[in-house]
């Protein structure tokens, strides 16, 4: 956060600083994503993360959430990984449609 002194009064303007966004793949066996946000959904065929470069969908078998940090943005997966798949939906939050609705567009 960074304060300027201006003319009316103080202006306070906030800075979103994004994490580093890093994907690690151990043998299609286990991974560590940084810059997550959030987990949006998750079981054993699917993981949906919202990171801090568009929408991560990994799809396999077998998949489990080891180690979820948020604060740090960080989580580590392990189980049969087949595909890594981004999807950029900001410009979809404007309208008001649902995150299904964004995904599958």
């Amino acid at each position: 956060m960074r304060i300027s002194i201006k003319e009316g009064g103080p202006i306070v303007e906030e800075r979103q600083t994004q994490r580093a966004h890093k994907v690690i793949l151990n043998n299609r066996k286990s991974g560590t994503i940084s810059g997550v946000s959030d987990v949006l959904s998750f079981d054993i065929k699917e993981i949906l993360l919202e990171t801090d470069q568009g929408m991560l969908m990994i799809k396999g078998n077998d998949l489990h959430v080891n180690r979820l940090t948020l604060e740090k943005g960080e989580v580590d997966i392990e189980g049969q990984i087949d595909s890594l798949t981004y999807s950029d939906v900001s410009g979809y939050a404007n309208k008001g449609e649902s995150l299904l609705g964004r995904l599958f567009k």
